[in-house]
């Protein structure tokens, strides 16, 4: 369990921007896209997702999240009409992954399953230019003395350094580029879903593994710096509260602090509504709270089409 960004930054040797990448805001802010048409069917789905697709007095976090995940990803699509090449996609489930590299004298690999991937045929471009990735070298990265930057990791005997992009990516596969990583903190009770900055971190995490593990498969093990950079973007939700991230691996030479650092930005805990009341609250007969979907923010929608439209449009 990874205790948070910080942690995660210093294990990918990674320079954290706040916000969105201009590239991304650009969509959000672009009125030309028509993207706020798409805004009341996006308040629609969340009221199906947490009003009426069940039998139930109030659905619960393990049906809500996924639902609406499938019901905004149906959104999206739907912009494939105006850009024919968003139809060269590819949802994957449960892919694994594993990613091996040296941080000063340690080993590290992150492995397991990464969320649901969506693949593209296409790469997404570099969202950071060569002077912003030049400049990353003054960047100083934090460390946690006296305390080990891999406290809380888990140790094990590694008996074969793996770098594998997992089953998504066999030879010939014609979406072969990690384009976006969905993760889903579904669970019912609260402890057993991350807490948004673990969640943060384990998308740092993952984003960096996808993005390493293609970089070695396109250039080999040999540590350098990357002629073009690998963008993977992640979007984490627990079906009310998103974080989005656009990660941008720059170098595979991670053992030192020296030189090109990676990069990431990140947009925090963004509501996409602030309440649905399943049932309406009543007082002395007067109905003070009624059922629906209260405090709907569609910029938070926008965010996660334009991570989406992100590489096409």
């Amino acid at each position: 369990v990874f205790a948070g960004v910080r942690q995660a930054q210093w294990l990918t040797k990674t320079k954290l921007v706040e916000g969105l990448p201009a590239a991304v805001q650009g969509i959000v802010d672009n009125p030309a896209l028509g993207l706020q048409e798409l805004e009341e069917r996006a308040e629609h789905v969340v009221s199906h997702a947490r009003l009426w697709d069940t039998t139930e007095v109030a659905p619960r976090r393990e049906q809500y999240c996924p639902v609406l995940f499938e019901n905004l990803i149906h959104i999206c699509r739907l912009m494939s009409g105006k850009y024919p090449s968003l139809s060269k996609r590819m949802l994957a489930r449960n892919c694994r992954i594993a990613a091996t590299w040296e941080r000063e004298s340690i080993l590290l690999q992150v492995r397991g399953l990464s969320g649901i991937l969506m693949n593209s045929m296409t790469p997404i471009p570099p969202v950071a230019s060569k002077e912003e990735i030049l400049a990353t070298k003054d960047h100083v990265l934090e460390t946690f003395y006296p305390i080990a930057p891999t406290i809380d990791l888990q140790e094990v005997n590694v008996y074969k350094e793996l770098n594998d992009t997992g089953q998504c990516f066999r030879d010939g596969y014609p979406y072969s580029h990690p384009h976006t990583l969905f993760f889903l903190e579904s669970a019912n009770v609260r402890t057993d879903r991350f807490r948004p900055e673990q969640l943060r971190a384990k998308m740092l995490m993952f984003a960096f593994g996808n993005a390493l593990a293609k970089a070695k498969a396109l250039h080999g093990d040999d540590p350098k710096v990357l002629e073009q950079p690998i963008v993977v973007q992640s979007i984490g939700t627990d079906g009310q509260l998103f974080q989005f991230m656009v990660f941008q691996l720059n170098t595979t030479d991670l053992v030192s602090n020296d030189g090109v650092k990676n990069l990431v930005w990140i947009d925090s805990d963004q509501n996409l509504y602030e309440r649905a009341q399943c049932v309406p609250e009543v007082k002395k007969k007067v109905v003070v709270k009624p059922a629906g979907i209260s405090g709907f923010q569609p910029d938070t929608f926008k965010k996660f089409l334009a991570l989406y439209l992100h590489g096409t449009v």
